[in-house]
């Protein structure tokens, strides 16, 4: 089969008829019917049987779709990026923690798209555990974290500073000082984020220094989800500035920790693969977001 019999084959199992089919690619039917029956022909098995006026697929075409739908994504990209370049423009596939997802980086796009047009992003959020497979699998040109692997083959820009930060209703610390010492929060319900990654980690390490430990009424992974915990009244957490700050509401507040817990925001890639002009370009403007906060 070649890339038109695929494509072919593919619009037939999706749209269910010749027909459907031909309409989805602007061609006639004539020319799909022919060209099934070649791609037929040259499998050497049927891929649908006609019940009642309807197309339906065999078990092999089945089997062949999950191949078939595979090559089409990438045969879409190709025309994708076929078409941005004949624009002179260009697409950035970013991939980002969720917590600088809500944010920084949705304002840091909105700028790059005013100032150029032409330019496109492929936008993923990703946990931790995951960034650096997408590098290596090129399903992304940047991963933006806050911990660059010491032993894996990137390379990587500084982005920024952020820090540890207690999210909480307003009614239950209508008194809170600028900055709120740990130990202070000892008897309250605590949104545990402890298996969350390298600032999990940190904060851990910072209650074991400390010698403080909370009453844990719920654990998450993820910063967003501890976020609406607080929202609905679950108890408090410390999360990062950049996932408090996208999740401020009417009766929500954060406070710094003292002392600070602060870390580093990264921009990496591949050692081989360094950030195009247009990427270099993006990443100031999320520099700049960054530094808002």
């Amino acid at each position: 089969m070649n890339l038109r019999h695929v494509e072919i084959f593919h619009a037939v199992y999706v749209h269910g008829s010749v027909s459907n089919a031909a309409r989805a690619l602007n061609v006639s039917q004539p020319s799909v019917t022919k060209m099934l029956r070649h791609a037929e022909s040259l499998l050497g098995f049927d891929l649908f049987t006609r019940t009642k006026g309807r197309l339906v697929p065999t078990e092999d075409a089945h089997q062949l779709f999950t191949e078939a739908s595979a090559i089409q994504e990438r045969v879409q990209s190709l025309r994708d990026t076929s078409r941005n370049l004949r624009r002179g423009a260009g697409t950035l596939r970013i991939s980002a923690l969720p917590s600088l997802a809500l944010g920084v980086l949705p304002s840091a796009v909105a700028r790059v798209l005013k100032r150029t047009p032409g330019v496109s992003f492929d936008l993923q959020t990703v946990h931790h555990d995951d960034l650096l497979r997408k590098l290596y699998e090129r399903e992304c040109d940047v991963a933006i974290a806050y911990e660059v692997p010491p032993a894996a083959p990137v390379a990587a820009h500084a982005l920024g500073e952020g820090e540890l930060v207690v999210l909480y209703r307003e009614s239950d610390l209508p008194d809170a000082p600028a900055r709120l010492d740990l130990a202070a929060l000892t008897d309250r319900p605590f949104i545990s984020l402890a298996r969350s990654g390298p600032l999990g980690q940190m904060f851990s390490a910072e209650c074991d220094r400390l010698g403080v430990a909370f009453d844990e009424v719920v654990s998450t992974r993820t910063f967003y989800i501890a976020a609406a915990l607080v929202r609905a009244g679950v108890g408090i957490a410390v999360v990062d500035s950049f996932t408090a700050a996208a999740s401020l509401s009417a009766g929500l507040a954060f406070r710094p920790l003292r002392p600070a817990i602060t870390f580093d925001v990264h921009a990496m890639f591949l050692e081989n693969r360094p950030p195009s002009t247009l990427a270099l370009s993006f990443l100031d403007e999320l520099r700049a977001s960054i530094d808002v906060l």
